[in-house]
């Protein structure tokens, strides 16, 4: 079976999404095909198509979650030390072209939000980064051409 490495965070966030889709959507849907059952023939019934469709999304996203989950590894980012970058590692970069600075940890793919700084193992800009220390300067592939960065700081907690 295929271990996920994951943050304790990461595979408590996927949990609560879990537990969320189980104990109130389910319900929640059901509830409204039931309702919408009671409408009538179900052949032009908007609203019953639709509770299906999302009915048929939840019970997919519950079977992946339960997948993942049971198949997490979780690795604690604050058992680790070193200045190398490697999995849950708290990353500081700065583009070499624009001075914007960014700050991301290295976690894994199913955790992964970029908005939240949480950057998958498995993207370009992670598989650059690790076994760099800071002072490293590394190329990234991007649609409008390679980008530069220079890694400011590796840090573990």
């Amino acid at each position: 079976m295929q271990k996920f490495p994951m943050t304790a965070g990461g595979l408590q966030r996927l949990e609560d999404e879990l537990r969320q889709l189980k104990s109130v959507e389910r319900p929640a849907v059901i509830r409204a095909i039931a309702e919408a059952r009671s409408h009538g023939d179900l052949s032009e019934n908007a609203e019953y198509h639709a509770a299906r469709e999302r009915q048929s999304f939840i019970e997919g996203r519950i079977e992946e979650l339960e997948v993942i989950v049971s198949a997490a590894e979780v690795i604690d980012p604050s058992t680790l030390s070193g200045d190398q970058v490697k999995f849950g590692a708290h990353v500081q970069i700065v583009d070499e072209e624009t001075d914007k600075e960014a700050s991301y940890q290295i976690v894994g793919l199913h955790e992964a939000d970029i908005k939240q700084g949480l950057l998958s193992v498995s993207s370009p800009l992670a598989k650059a980064l690790i076994g760099k220390k800071p002072g490293d300067t590394i190329s990234v592939p991007a649609p409008g051409g390679d980008r530069s960065y220079e890694i400011l700081s590796v840090r573990f907690f």
